[in-house]
């Protein structure tokens, strides 16, 4: 074992994983992991034909973990027709991974627009200009769908995106894995139990 790697012990973890990640989570950042939010979100169609992207951690709480997608896109449209989905944190530095899985749910619309007003104009503008996974003719013809909007929006408050907002996935399974030498790295799983979380240990 590399002395410089601390194991991931029963004894050690939090009964609650939701306080465990953040504890990996703070860790990550840090040691200057450059996005320790970024992780990748699987979904899947009604017929179990799976999809994967990275997108951005906005934020989690005891409700769950939020990211912002075009409801259009092909996982917004996945996740409609399929409410479940998975996530990956994959921290490299650390030699650490957090598997999170559950249901999916979009955020109410004052929830979502809280976050969107937030954001930079231009973003907002690519936002509300962007058909989200759509073939769309060229590079050329997206700046001119930005530059439209622009004009049509000088000065004042953008208008809301309907087709835009947040997802939150509750988790009902965590997975948290930690780096070890000649591949016996350290897998626990967190499964929801009766007043609590049942923690158990996986092969590698």
């Amino acid at each position: 074992m590399d002395d410089s790697i601390k194991p991931l012990r029963e004894e050690d973890a939090d009964p609650d994983p939701l306080k465990q990640f953040a504890a990996w989570f703070r860790e990550a950042g840090d040691a200057g992991i450059e996005g320790p939010e970024a992780m990748a979100v699987a979904t899947a169609t009604p017929d179990a034909a799976p999809s994967v992207r990275m997108v951005l951690m906005k934020h989690f709480d005891e409700r769950g973990f939020v990211f912002y997608t075009n409801y259009e896109s092909r996982k917004g449209q996945e996740l409609l027709a399929n409410p479940r989905a998975a996530l990956l944190f994959h921290w490299t530095v650390l030699g650490r991974q957090v598997r999170i899985e559950g249901p999916a749910e979009r955020l109410g619309a004052e929830e979502s627009s809280v976050y969107i007003r937030s954001r930079p104009r231009g973003s907002q503008l690519s936002a509300l200009a962007s058909p989200q996974s759509q073939p769309v003719e060229s590079r050329a013809e997206l700046e001119r769908l930005v530059a439209e909007l622009t004009a049509l929006h000088e000065s004042g408050e953008l208008p809301l995106p309907e087709h835009w907002g947040g997802i939150r996935v509750r988790p009902e399974r965590y997975e948290f894995w930690q780096h070890r030498s000649d591949r016996l790295h350290d897998r626990l799983v967190y499964t929801p139990r009766e007043g609590g979380w049942a923690i158990g240990r996986l092969a590698p």
